[in-house]
């Protein structure tokens, strides 16, 4: 199996991990409207999925070809788990596997993991080679922080030094969430770690980067191979194209289509399960219905309703009055 990584252009555009965002069904919508050049699916936990919960975990693997080449985001704290689970997902027809190591949820860094692995070493190293094993020819990156509570950038000269592929850094720490400005310069640094320590592993930015000429800019100032977006696509599904500026040309008809076009795949991906998660679509709402009259009241009618059906209702009763 060839690492796909080294295939991409450069610089290279990737559409970030995000729980209960990233599912299979907003990448399709992503790879039908902008697609970037690779996708990772939401987190999944390789404890959970060793444990007999492991069937509402699965739903997060589900993918489609249309959404290839595609990485599986995996976290916990059992490199054993991960061993195993990573045995499974290169037969499962991903494309490579990101360990999450940046996450700065407080239950999760709590039970010590994702970005809690900034403060054990060990065992982030045991759960990197443990992964590496049982991935085989499938490559393996991580996607981590500029530290824990402050920069710390003897935490990426430690990943640099693993046999990992491709190095994602978000441009902030655990401790500042995303409540200041991505910090940018640090990268300077962190390039010269990677080009004096292993220069083939690849470097990828991440942090308030909401298009792509944004995007192409910070990737030439860094001199670094890719770019991840993230919020950014929350904001505009056209993220990744170069012309993202036409989302703010789309009519109210087209928006309200593409979001009755995510509810109906929706619908169809999770059948009997969907009305029970519907309120995990809600916050695609305000990325389709805005920018227009009356948008925020659609929205906050939309968001009492139980079901598919109901939204698609008040969706289409909505346009039959523009």
């Amino acid at each position: 199996m060839k690492n796909f990584y080294k295939m991409l252009p450069k610089p290279f555009f990737a559409l970030a991990p995000m729980d209960d965002v990233t599912d299979t069904v907003f990448r399709q919508i992503i790879a039908g409207l902008s697609r970037p050049d690779y996708m990772l699916t939401e987190f999944v936990n390789v404890d959970g999925l060793m444990s007999p919960g492991r069937h509402n975990l699965e739903v997060k693997l589900k993918f489609s070809i249309q959404e290839k080449p595609l990485v599986a985001q995996l976290w916990g704290k059992n490199p054993t788990n991960f061993f195993n689970i990573a045995q499974e997902i290169k037969t499962m027809g991903f494309s490579g596997i990101d360990l999450n190591m940046g996450c700065p949820d407080k239950t999760v860094v709590k039970n010590g993991c994702c970005s809690a692995l900034i403060n054990n070493r060990q065992l982030a190293k045991e759960i990197i080679l443990a992964t590496v094993e049982g991935a085989g020819e499938l490559p393996v990156s991580v996607k981590t922080r500029l530290g824990f509570n402050q920069i710390d950038l003897s935490w990426h000269e430690f990943l640099l030094s693993l046999p990992i592929q491709l190095l994602t850094v978000h441009m902030r720490t655990k401790k500042d969430m995303s409540k200041i400005a991505a910090q940018w310069d640090y990268m300077t640094k962190i390039k010269q770690l990677r080009d004096s320590i292993n220069p083939d592993i690849l470097l990828v930015g991440n942090g308030d980067v909401d298009n792509r000429q944004t995007g192409l800019k910070l990737a030439q100032q860094y001199q670094i191979d890719g770019i991840m977006i993230g919020r950014g696509i929350l904001k505009n599904p056209l993220a990744f194209s170069l012309e993202s500026d036409q989302w703010n040309q789309y009519s109210i008809t087209q928006k309200i289509n593409l979001f009755k076009a995510h509810l109906d795949s929706f619908n169809s991906t999770y059948n009997e399960h969907a009305d029970a998660r519907l309120f995990k679509l809600f916050k695609f709402a305000k990325l389709y219905l805005n920018g227009f009259n009356n948008s925020s009241d659609l929205r906050q009618k939309i968001m009492t309703q139980k079901s598919i059906e109901a939204v698609n209702k008040i969706l289409d009763d909505f346009m039959t009055n523009l």
